[in-house]
Parts: structure tokens; sequence; C-alpha cells
């Protein structure tokens, strides 16, 4: 099944307005000027989502947020809802990136009712997994994505609403990746896995990402794996170009 890919540039905590702007009017330029066969997603700080969505308009670019609050309002200071997001003119939230679950200890119980709450709102979610360095070693890659598949996915999410992004712990940020096939060994058994819980009709169209030192000189191989479709990127979003080769490449 030919599913379209997804580049998504995940901006983290970088960026102050002037240079977040700047960076978005760049990508949003460099979009408009060439036909792409991909959908594409930038998922800046909270503090940018306005003045991004204006640099949007006019572009087939969804926005969408880095995390989100389970809770529609009420005492939960720091937090933002899924209502506050749709009300900015997100269409996506990021939820489970393994920044989260380590640094912020989220379970899989949580990021599971921050996904329901997302869709009940009519945000689309990007559902991180994946493994330490240390779960790697130790042969347990599978078993954990199998293991945060299961408890961070809602059992009625949809292919419309819900992506997968592969994001193996001790490649984000580092300049490693993981070898072409052991990216496609795992990509396959994220889909056998969502299979196993949403059915296979659902799992064939849902769309899972690799993320992880994703660059325009690695996109080729890894976006051109069966089960790879499309890229949650961090650093390489921050420049303009790299985030559009890797679009260019994802095609090749």
């Amino acid at each position: 099944m030919v599913r379209k890919k997804l580049i998504a540039g995940n901006w983290k905590m970088n960026c102050l307005q002037a240079e977040g702007i700047a960076l978005a009017k760049e990508v949003a330029a460099k979009v408009k000027a060439q036909k792409f066969d991909c959908d594409f997603l930038i998922c800046p700080p909270f503090t940018l989502l306005g003045a991004i969505k204006k640099c949007l308009r006019g572009t087939k670019i969804a926005l969408g947020a880095q995390d989100v609050h389970f809770a529609e309002k009420g005492a939960h200071t720091g937090d933002i809802s899924s209502l506050m997001l749709t009300d900015l003119g997100c269409t996506y939230t990021i939820i489970g990136h393994s920044e989260r679950r380590v640094d912020h200890f989220e379970s899989n119980e949580l990021i599971n009712k921050k996904a329901v709450a997302a869709h009940q709102a009519g945000l689309n979610t990007v559902i991180c997994i994946g493994e330490t360095g240390e779960e790697r070693d130790a042969g347990k890659t599978i078993k954990v994505c199998q293991d945060e598949i299961d408890g961070s996915v809602p059992n009625d999410a949809t292919a419309k609403n819900t992506v997968i992004a592969y994001e193996p712990i001790w490649a984000i940020g580092t300049g490693k990746t993981p070898t072409a096939a052991d990216v496609e060994e795992v990509h396959a058994a994220i889909r056998k896995a969502l299979t196993k819980k949403l059915g296979k009709a659902t799992a064939n169209k849902m769309r899972i990402l690799y993320g992880g030192s994703v660059k325009p000189s690695n996109a080729a191989e890894l976006l051109s794996l069966p089960d790879v479709d499309g890229a949650l990127i961090g650093g390489a979003s921050l420049k303009a170009e790299d985030f559009i080769n890797i679009a260019i490449n994802s095609t090749k």
C-alpha cells in the first residue's frame, strides 16, 4: 500500500520569535516553489504557534504542537489543552516524545490519555516510541516498541488521526543512526504490533515515521524503506535548506 510521506519538523526548545518567523517563512517559500508529493508538518515551541500559523497561510504545511495536556481546562499550571491548540490553528500534536518520557517521567498510560483527549478535540497525534541504548544492547528493541504501542496508542486510533514515530533514543541528536536493515526490521515489527492492536486495515494505512539524526545525506536510503512513511526531524528542521532537501530526497 502506498502511504503519502509526512515530513515533520520538531523544533524542540529552539527559536525566539524573530528567528522562528524567519525560518517558517523560508520553509514556506521553498515548499511553495516546488511541487512535493508529500505532506509537511512544523511543530515549533508553544510561544511561536500563533506567529508561525500566520507564516504558513497559503501553504499546505500543517501546524503542530510538541505536547498537550489531557484535560480541556482547569488547574494545570503551565500546561496547554487540545482546545487551546485547535484555537491557535494546530491540527497536530506530538505526544510521548522520548524527552518527555525520560525527562518528565511520562508513562504509556498518560500518553494514551493525552492522545484520547487530542483526538476528541480533532487533533491528529504523532505518538513517539523507541528504545534506549541499554535496551538496544540487551536485545529489547522490538519488545519495547511493542509495549509502547500497546500502552500508548488508543484502542480506537485510526490512520486518519494517528501517526507513529519510531525514534531510537540513542540516535536522537547524536549523529548515530541504525542501519537501514535495522530500521526496516523495527518498522515492520511496529506495523505488526499495530495490526494486532488495531486490525490489518488500519495498520496498513497508518503512517510510521523514522526519527533520530535524519539529515539530507541519509534521508533517501531511510525513506525508501517499505514501512518508513516519512521522518520526524529535529536538528535538521532548524535549517530550511536541510529540511527541504530531506523532503526532496524522500521521493528518490
